[in-house]
Formats: C-alpha cells, sequence, structure tokens
C-alpha cells in the first residue's frame, strides 16, 4: 500500500465521525428548534420514567394526572395571552378565589350557622337554608355566569389601571392578589361553603366518556376503577384552548396581540387600539381564571376562599414559560401552553412518586422553569443565527 493509500484509508474513520457528529449536532438543533420540542421531551421523559416507576403508566395514575392537567391548562389559557403581550398576571389565583366564593354564595344549598355567623353575608346572602338561589333550577348556570363576569371584572380593572395609569403589570396584578385574596377570606371567614348542587359538581368530576379497568366487574364500580376518555373538564378546557389558539392565529385581535408584544410603540404608531387590545386580553385571564375556579370548585366540592393559593401561580407560570411562550412578549401559541401543563404536571406526578419533601419539589420546579427560560434565549438566537444565514 503506498503512501497516499495510507492516508485516505487513516482519514476515513475521521471523516466519518465529524459527518455523524455534524448529523447529531444539525438533528438536535432541529429538535431544539421545533415547536414541539416540549412534546418530544414530555414522551421521552414519560418512557424513560415508567420504567424507573412503572406506577407512572398506570391507569388510574394516569387519570389522576389528566384531572390535573384541564383546570391547569384552564387557567394557563389566559396567562398565555398576557404574556404574549409581555405582561403578567399575579391575580390568577386571587380571581379563583373570589369566583369560588362568589358561586358557593350564589348556589349553596345549606349553611352552617356556627360557620358562618360572623361572615358579613350572614343574614343577607346566607342563611341557614342555603345561598341567593338555593334550590333555584337556574342556581347552576347563574353562578356559572356570576363566576365568569366576576373574572372578566377583575381583569378589567387590571387592563384598565395598567392602561389608562400606565402602571407596571407587575405591581397591578400583585396588588389585585393581595386585595381579592384576603376579600374572599372576609367574605367567608376563611370557612368552605359547601353543599353544592349535584349538576354543579358534575362540572368537575363528570365523565361523559369512560372505562372500566377493575380486576373483576362488581356491582357498585367504584371511581378509582374508572379511566374517564371525554369528562367534563376535558371539554371545557380543550373547548377554551381552541378558542384561545384560534383567537391568536385566525383573528385581527390576535395579530394585535402578537403586534403589542413584539414592539407597544410600533403597534400604537400604526394604528393598533393598544389601549383597548391590552384591558381585553387581562379580561380573558380573568375569565380563564374563573374558568379554572369552576372546574376547582367542582371538584372540591366547595367554594374555597384558598382556591388557587399555595404555588398554583407558580405552576401557572412555568408550565406556560416552559411550554415556549416568552416572558418577554411577542411569542407564543396556546398549543405549546398545552405541552407546556403536560410536561408539568408529569414533573410533578414523577417528584412526587419519589417521596420528594415539599421543599425540594419546589426547587426542582424552580430550577426547571429557569431551564425553560435559558432554553428560550437559546432557541431566540438560533433563530436568529438562522435567518441572518
Amino acid at each position: 500500500m503506498t503512501s497516499l493509500e495510507e492516508r485516505l484509508v487513516i482519514g476515513r474513520p475521521a471523516e466519518t465521525t465529524r459527518t455523524t457528529l455534524a448529523s447529531s449536532t444539525a438533528f438536535l438543533r432541529r429538535v431544539l428548534l421545533s415547536e414541539n420540542f416540549v412534546l418530544y421531551l414530555s414522551i421521552t421523559y414519560f418512557i424513560i420514567l415508567s420504567i424507573f416507576i412503572p406506577s407512572l403508566a398506570e391507569p388510574r395514575n394516569l387519570s389522576n394526572q389528566l384531572s390535573n392537567v384541564w383546570p391547569l391548562l384552564a387557567v394557563a389559557v389566559g396567562q398565555t395571552f398576557v404574556l404574549i403581550i409581555a405582561g403578567i398576571d399575579l391575580s390568577q389565583g386571587s380571581i379563583m378565589a373570589v369566583t369560588s366564593v362568589v358561586g358557593g354564595i350564589i348556589m349553596t344549598s345549606a349553611v352552617d350557622p356556627l360557620l358562618f355567623e360572623n361572615s358579613p353575608l350572614w343574614g343577607t346572602l346566607l342563611h341557614e337554608n342555603g345561598g341567593l338561589l338555593a334550590g333555584h333550577n337556574l342556581a347552576v348556570p347563574i353562578a356559572v355566569i356570576a363566576m365568569l363576569l366576576v373574572g372578566a371584572f377583575v381583569g378589567g380593572l387590571n387592563g384598565i389601571a395598567i392602561t389608562r395609569f400606565d402602571m407596571p403589570p407587575f405591581m397591578v396584578t400583585l396588588v389585585s392578589l393581595i386585595f381579592f385574596s384576603a376579600f374572599a377570606i372576609y367574605l367567608t371567614q376563611s370557612q368552605n361553603i359547601s353543599n353544592l348542587p349535584d349538576s354543579f359538581l358534575q362540572l368537575g368530576e363528570g365523565d361523559i366518556v369512560s372505562v372500566y379497568f377493575g380486576e373483576k366487574a362488581e356491582p357498585e364500580i367504584k371511581r378509582r376503577d374508572i379511566l374517564p376518555l371525554v369528562s367534563y373538564p376535558l371539554v371545557i378546557s380543550v373547548g377554551l384552548a381552541v378558542a384561545g389558539q384560534f383567537i391568536l392565529r385566525r383573528t385581527v385581535f390576535g395579530r394585535y396581540i402578537y403586534a403589542i408584544g413584539t414592539n407597544r410603540k410600533a403597534a400604537q404608531i400604526s394604528g393598533v387600539p393598544t389601549q383597548r387590545v391590552i384591558t381585553l386580553v387581562y379580561m380573558f385571564s380573568g375569565v380563564c381564571a374563573a374558568v379554572a375556579a369552576i372546574l376547582y370548585s367542582a371538584r372540591l366540592q366547595g367554594g374555597r376562599p384558598t382556591t388557587g393559593g399555595g404555588n398554583l401561580l407558580l405552576d401557572i407560570i412555568g408550565a406556560t414559560v416552559i411550554g415556549g411562550t416568552s416572558l418577554a412578549g411577542g411569542k407564543g401559541k396556546v398549543s405549546w401552553t398545552f405541552f407546556g401543563v403536560v410536561f408539568f404536571v408529569l414533573l410533578l406526578n414523577t417528584l412526587n412518586s419519589m417521596g420528594l419533601s415539599a421543599f425540594h419539589i419546589d426547587a426542582v420546579k424552580g430550577i426547571i422553569i429557569l431551564i425553560a427560560a435559558l432554553l428560550d434565549v437559546t432557541r431566540t438566537r438560533l433563530l436568529a443565527r438562522e435567518r441572518l444565514a
């Protein structure tokens, strides 16, 4: 073999290695820049973790996790709209609390006087025989409409304060969070309003199509042995998500939202009614929070002043950001938010299955949200380089 042939033979493995690395890099780049990146991540994460945590793929566990997805998706849709216009809505949790209480006040069928005698509503809107429309045929639809209107009202207050007085969204919604959370507790004196109508409770846990997966048939099928394929929470949340996606992608109002998030001043100069659009976006966020309150209240069987409390706000923003909606505004889709919600719920499920403490779970959630923000910056830079190239 000549020296030239030897160099060619020796060089082939190196060239093959470089080609393989280039192909792998290009593949990873395509996956990272894909709009479905979080979906791929969720599927991969689920498959790998199912090997180490077999209970993760059990029908019972899947049923429980799906029941956690739908209320979170409903409220996250509203947060998606707000983040796209480069805003933020910290008041969603308090809107959920006050709307949950309002619904309970209207339709509860019985109230314990020992628990509510100190409530400012006792003797006027609350009595031993129930709430404002106790036992009325229209109690549930009127209560649901009232909850949605209250959500829109609080969201409208946020939007007006931000647009008319040029106040920072963070400060406005933070004040709303504090005020309306305290207001809900004040109205009920920290008590839950129970005895809600069965027709309302169906909205939180009712199944339209379900399958039984118990080991053997029983005269009374326990709920834990039922896997809902189509449920009321699914229909409500997915319907809201589809409507949100349609608004963003197919309407002039949606184009206005993206324009404001990309450059508010330029949008205003171009004739976009920025104040009206921003106000309507915050109203829509309030309505989405009210929808989530309906689902949570029905599922928990009570009007609770603590609905939306705890770390739910972290979950809402975290799921939305993980999905790919940018905190800087101008970029986001409801479908991305759905992927983010699924991944976030899956993550929480696996962390709980590992037996971690609440502190460790919150720490991991914070790290995941930070990584999601860093990925968003990385993706933005890579896309900008590809456009320049």
